[in-house]
């Protein structure tokens, strides 16, 4: 079977990394031959993580070389998207390139819809609004990473939804041995964009740290400005990301409770987990999934409920190791590209055979 693969962005981008790149060679194994095709290079998300404004005649030119790719659709059995075919471009183009000529699958692991729907613009919602509901209404299968993408799949009139979550490549994540630190190692792996989300719990990491016991790694963010918090931020390398998350002691995800925040995966904690650590997260969304309290890790709303899990974790090795080692086995048993390549192959296969 011969598959297009458009994705979003190259291998420098989570989504497409984690959601497609990393499921092809198990892919190719099985005969399923995947050709990419991502719209923005990684030097577009490099810019923008460098703070630079993409230019206009980039994205134009990226546009594009979409457009010219999807000319030679008909050589393919499936289309594989991540999200759609150009964003900010109305739902009638993506319909247009995105015939019956070849069916479609796309896939969903943010909740983007919200990016139009709910956008401060009144003239955005109401020309792009409907958008993506329009592209999974005609897709053969919609595939999300947890229940809030599949119930709007579902009210979007998808003829077809199927969960997959999102996943960790288990060969990558040897068995876990506890961190030796000195100081009890609070940590957070995310991007530039993400690092607001630690504003939630500022003032809890503030008390926690207040006497020199604890401090707090950052991988991937933007330097937060803490004045009150010892803290170090340590760039984002695939090379080194599981390195860095194993010397954690703990990892944290506080998110916001908002409509796109309930749209994310996980994957901070499906990576906290993977290297042997417990978590705490904000009850939002698939977290409350991944984390069962009292066994894998704490969820945390307040700012006390945050100060009391950090600091029961940080007098409690024990306790770090028992919640690290369960973890580590949710996600052997359902988080990994082992367990759920099989499950993806067989979701393109069945794509390909609809009308």
């Amino acid at each position: 079977m011969k598959v297009l693969l458009l994705s979003r962005y190259g291998n420098l981008g989570a989504s497409s990394r984690i959601r497609s790149y990393q499921y092809l060679p198990y892919l190719r194994e099985q005969g399923i031959e995947v050709t990419l095709a991502p719209l923005l290079p990684d030097d577009y998300l490099r810019d923008l993580y460098a703070g630079k404004r993409p230019g206009a005649i980039s994205i134009l030119a990226a546009y594009a070389r979409r457009i010219g790719t999807l000319m030679q659709r008909q050589k393919f059995d499936l289309l594989w998207v991540e999200y759609e075919l150009f964003p900010w471009l109305p739902g009638w183009l993506e319909s247009l390139l995105l015939s019956k000529i070849t069916p479609y699958l796309v896939d969903y692991d943010d909740a983007i819809f919200h990016r139009y729907d709910l956008h401060t613009q009144p003239l955005v919602r109401r020309l792009l609004g409907h958008k993506i509901d329009r592209v999974m209404r005609h897709a053969s299968t919609v595939v999300v990473g947890n229940e809030y993408l599949r119930d709007h799949a579902t009210k979007a009139g998808a003829q077809r939804v199927e969960m997959l979550p999102t996943s960790i490549d288990l060969a990558r994540y040897p068995s876990p041995t506890p961190a030796r630190n000195a100081v009890y190692t609070i940590g957070w792996i995310g991007s530039p964009a993400t690092t607001r989300y630690l504003r939630r719990v500022q003032e809890a990491l503030a008390e926690v740290c207040a006497h020199g016991q604890a401090r707090v790694v950052l991988v991937g963010a933007s330097e937060p400005g803490w004045q009150a918090i010892p803290h170090a931020v340590h760039p984002w390398l695939e090379a080194t990301e599981v390195a860095e998350v194993s010397a954690f002691d703990v990892g944290i995800m506080p998110l916001e409770d908002s409509p796109w925040e309930r749209g994310k995966c996980g994957y901070k904690l499906i990576q906290y987990m993977a290297c042997g650590k417990p978590v705490i997260a904000s009850p939002v969304g698939v977290n409350t999934r991944i984390v069962t309290p009292g066994i894998n890790g704490y969820l945390a709303e307040t700012t006390r409920d945050w100060v009391q899990a950090l600091t029961a974790l940080m007098r409690d090795p024990d306790l770090r190791q028992r919640m690290g080692n369960a973890g580590r086995t949710q996600v052997e048993s359902d988080y990994t590209v082992q367990v759920n390549a099989p499950r993806l192959a067989a979701m393109l296969h069945a794509a390909a055979r609809r009308p």
